[in-house]
């Protein structure tokens, strides 16, 4: 073989050599460099995914907090409502306090009454104090049914005192009632006063 030729071969062969070591090493480089980004991604993915579940959290907490929120004012609209509707039923509650002791007065009025000889005179009481009572009834107020016999409630009843039974069926019933109760529309504005057998 010629000198020439050989030298070429061998340059040719030592070029090969040097180009596929250059290329082994540039693949292994390439190698570390794609697992250095491998790596390098899989930090930024995980990363990204702690940050993910950070800003999840912090939805959950802000869903939680604006549901409370939502709830509270649907309370708050509802009773405020509810004391409303309270407000309008019970709004001329002391005025028709106001006007108990003018029923009194009218009761004790027609008792003193029926002893006059004066009819007319009777019938003009009754006459001005059932206008009132209907009036008053009318706006809510009803009289609380209370009479002799019946059990003592204290709930309902207001005891201003005990007495001996006269019957023994009256122990712990109501023996008098000293002072009629009245109720404006469901709620009792005054209590009867009443006397109970021991």
């Amino acid at each position: 073989m010629p000198i020439a030729k050989q030298i070429r071969y061998t340059m040719s062969s030592e070029n090969k050599e040097e180009i596929l070591h250059e290329n082994e090493e540039n693949k292994a480089q390439d190698v570390q460099q794609a697992d250095a980004e491998s790596q390098s991604d899989a930090v930024e993915i995980e990363d990204s995914e702690d940050e993910l579940a950070k800003y999840k959290a912090d939805l959950e907490k802000e869903k939680d907090k604006f549901l409370r929120l939502f709830a509270e004012f649907e309370n708050y609209k509802r009773r405020t409502s509810k004391e409303r509707v309270e407000m309008f039923k019970t709004a001329g509650q002391e005025v028709m306090q106001a006007m108990l002791p003018v029923l009194d007065d009218f009761d004790r009025a027609m008792t003193e009454i029926q002893k006059a000889k004066d009819k007319n005179l009777q019938k003009g009481v009754e006459l001005i104090s059932n206008k009132l009572r209907e009036t008053l009834k009318a706006k809510g107020l009803k009289q609380m049914e209370v009479k002799t016999g019946d059990a003592f409630d204290a709930d309902l009843h207001e005891a201003i005192t005990q007495i001996p039974a006269p019957k023994d069926s009256l122990k712990g019933k109501i023996v008098d009632v000293v002072e009629n109760g009245y109720q404006l529309g469901e709620k009792i504005i005054r209590y009867p006063k009443v006397v109970v057998g021991q």
